[in-house]
């Protein structure tokens, strides 16, 4: 399984579309057996082919802030489930989802509420 993850300075960035790169994490029995990064495309996330590319990358899971429902529409549509409401440190968010920690928040670009925590806690 490949996961996605938005990023900016090592931690989950809450802009999906203007994100700095994305991680890509390799999981092989539950356990990260590669990453690697793949540049970001300046602009609106969902006027990119971010989506068709990470499909290309064999990307299934996408684990994100926020994200306007245009950008999570085409990630459905390319089999990219998309988690939203992570944030924090990527490798401790992969973890956590592997670890079945995190559930989508069902929160969009539209709610600024300050409630975009991933349902889980760092130990």
């Amino acid at each position: 399984m490949k996961i996605a993850i938005p990023t900016r300075e090592g931690a989950v960035d809450d802009h999906f579309g203007h994100c700095d790169h994305y991680t890509i994490f390799t999981i092989e029995n539950n356990v990260i057996s590669a990453k690697e990064t793949l540049p970001s495309p300046q602009g609106c996330g969902c006027k990119s082919n971010i989506a068709y590319d990470l499909q290309k990358m064999g990307v299934t899971v996408m684990l994100a802030g926020n994200m306007g429902e245009g950008a999570k529409n085409k990630l459905d549509s390319c089999d990219i489930n998309v988690i939203r409401g992570c944030s924090g440190n990527v490798d401790n968010v992969v973890k956590a989802y592997i670890e079945g920690k995190i559930s989508d928040s069902g929160i969009g670009c539209s709610s600024h509420d300050g409630s975009h925590e991933c349902h889980h806690h760092d130990q």
